[in-house]
C-alpha cells in the first residue's frame, strides 16, 4: 500500500496545472447565457447588470488564463481581452447566421427561440464557435474541454481546430463527429450520425491534414461517413444517407447508397450511384 500511495503522490505532484472542468463548464454556460438570454437563468434587462456580468466573465477568463500559464504562450490578461474584443464578430454574429440556417432549414422549427432553447445542434455549434476562437488565440486544452462538455450533453463531437464556415446547420444532431483538420464551407447542412473523419490514426500523422474538405452548399444526410485529408466534397453536392466515401466527388454531385433485395442464389451486391450535374 505504501508503494501505491507513493505512486499516487508522484502523479499528483507531476500533474500539470489546469482549470477544473466545472470551472470551464460554468464559464461557457454563463457566457452563452449572456449571448442568448434563452440560456440564462435570468434576463439582464438593464445595461448596468449586463455590463457587470460581462466584466465578471472577462475577469474570470483572465484569472483562468493567468493561473494556467502552461496552456498558452501569451499574457493571460491580454488573451482574455482579445477574446472578448473578437466575441461579437467571431462568435455572436456567426451564431446568429447559424441560427438563421437552422431555423430556415427545419420545417418543424416554429421559432428561433425554439431552436436556441431546444436544439442540441445549436448548443453544439455555440460551444464550437467559442472554443474555436480560444483555439485561434493559441490557448490549449480549454477549447477541448468546452467542446467535450457540449459533446457530453448533445452527442455532437466537433474538434475546436476544425474550420467551419458561415450559416452552418446541424439538423437533429447526435452522433456527429467533425475532426480537427476538417474544412467546412458556407451554407453546409449535416444530419445526425455524420462522420467527417480520418483514414489514418497513426500518431506520426498528427500534424497532417487528416480530415475531409466540405465545400459550400453541401448537404450530408444521416449516417454519411467521409474520410481522409485528400477527400473533397464538391460545391453544391448532396451525399445520401449511410454513404461511405474516401474519394473526392465533383461539384453538384449526388451520391447515394442503393440497396437491393437479393436472394441467396444471386451474385449481385449492393452498390453506390453517383450522378454529377456539373
Amino acid at each position: 500500500m505504501e508503494v501505491f500511495l507513493n505512486r499516487l503522490q508522484k502523479a499528483h505532484n507531476l500533474c500539470p496545472g489546469c482549470p477544473s472542468p466545472k470551472v470551464i463548464n460554468r464559464f461557457f454556460d454563463d457566457l452563452l447565457g449572456i449571448l442568448f438570454p434563452e440560456h440564462s437563468s435570468e434576463a439582464l434587462k438593464d445595461k448596468g447588470s449586463l455590463e457587470l456580468k460581462f466584466s465578471e466573465l472577462k475577469l474570470q477568463l483572465q484569472k483562468i488564463l493567468t493561473m494556467n500559464v502552461a496552456l498558452h504562450n501569451g499574457n493571460g490578461e491580454d488573451l482574455a481581452n482579445q477574446f472578448f474584443e473578437k466575441l461579437e464578430e467571431e462568435v455572436y454574429n456567426k451564431l446568429h447566421e447559424d441560427l438563421d440556417a437552422m431555423y430556415k432549414g427545419d420545417p418543424a422549427a416554429k421559432s428561433k427561440t425554439e431552436v436556441i432553447r431546444c436544439y442540441p445542434g445549436f448548443y453544439a455549434i455555440s460551444a464550437y464557435r467559442v472554443a474555436h476562437l480560444l483555439h485561434r488565440l493559441g490557448i490549449s486544452l480549454i477549447p477541448r474541454m468546452i467542446t467535450e462538455y457540449a459533446h457530453s450533453k448533445t452527442g455532437v463531437d466537433i474538434h475546436p481546430g476544425a474550420m467551419i464556415g458561415r450559416f452552418f446547420c446541424i439538423d437533429h444532431a447526435t452522433g456527429i463527429v467533425i475532426g480537427e483538420t476538417t474544412l467546412v464551407g458556407d451554407r453546409v447542412k449535416i444530419y445526425q450520425g455524420v462522420t467527417l473523419g480520418a483514414l489514418s490514426v497513426n500518431k506520426e500523422d498528427a500534424d497532417k491534414k487528416r480530415h475531409p474538405t466540405i465545400e459550400d452548399d453541401v448537404v450530408l444526410y444521416a449516417g454519411a461517413t467521409i474520410l481522409g485529408g485528400d477527400t473533397v466534397i464538391g460545391k453544391g453536392s448532396v451525399v445520401g444517407g449511410n454513404v461511405w466515401l474516401t474519394k473526392s466527388i465533383p461539384a453538384k454531385s449526388k451520391i447515394y447508397y442503393q440497396t437491393k433485395m437479393l436472394d441467396g442464389a444471386s451474385n449481385l451486391t449492393d452498390f453506390y450511384v453517383l450522378k454529377s450535374e456539373a
